[in-house]
Parts: structure tokens; sequence; C-alpha cells
């Protein structure tokens, strides 16, 4: 099962908006060791990324074994180099929508 999206807050600030420093600063330093424990989205990219790249050395490992005729089976390598394909195909996709946002985000007037 997916779990919940956490609602977004921000710590050490109550709702009529004023912050509340010492709440503040122990939400920081949990938030960091949090980050830490669990990833954060520059960690997410970079896993995303690097199984991306075991995908393809998988895919130029069969191919290599194709070659030299130690491939049992060529279904193997048609798996190994779909899978690399859509996986570059999809984190190509991901950076153009990333940075078509970006763009969007630049043009907003202020």
């Amino acid at each position: 099962m997916v779990a919940p999206i956490p609602s977004v807050g921000m710590p050490g600030v109550n709702p009529a908006g004023l912050a509340n420093p010492s709440v503040a600063r122990r939400s920081s330093e949990a938030t960091g060791s949090d980050q830490a424990e669990k990833g954060g989205f520059a960690n997410a990219v970079s896993s995303a990324i690097d199984q991306v790249e075991q995908s393809t050395k998988a895919a130029e490992a069969a191919a290599e074994a194709a070659a030299v005729g130690e491939l049992t089976s060529v279904s193997d390598y048609m798996i190994a180099a779909t899978e690399a394909q859509l996986a570059t195909e999809i984190t190509v996709a991901v950076r153009d929508r990333a940075v078509s946002a970006f763009n969007d985000i630049m043009r907003m007037q202020i």
C-alpha cells in the first residue's frame, strides 16, 4: 500500500503565521536528520539515475554475451535492451518536464 502524502506545513510556525524560534530550531535539527535517513529529493533523483545506468549496463552485458555466443536466449537480450531504452526515455521525459516547469516559474511575474 502506498503511504499517504503528509500535509505541507511549516515547522515552527503556528497557524497565525508567527514563528516560534525554539520549535523552529528543534524541527530544523530533526528535519536535517530525517532527510539524511529518508534521502530527500536529490537522493531520489540520484537513485533513479543509478537504476537507469544499471539497466544500461545489463543491456550492454547481454549484447556482449550475444556477440560472443554465450547468450542462451535472444529474448534475454531483447528484454534487457527494451528495459534500458524505456528507462532512458522516461528519464529524458522527466528531465524535459522539470526544465519546462523551471522555465514556467522563471516566466512568472512577481
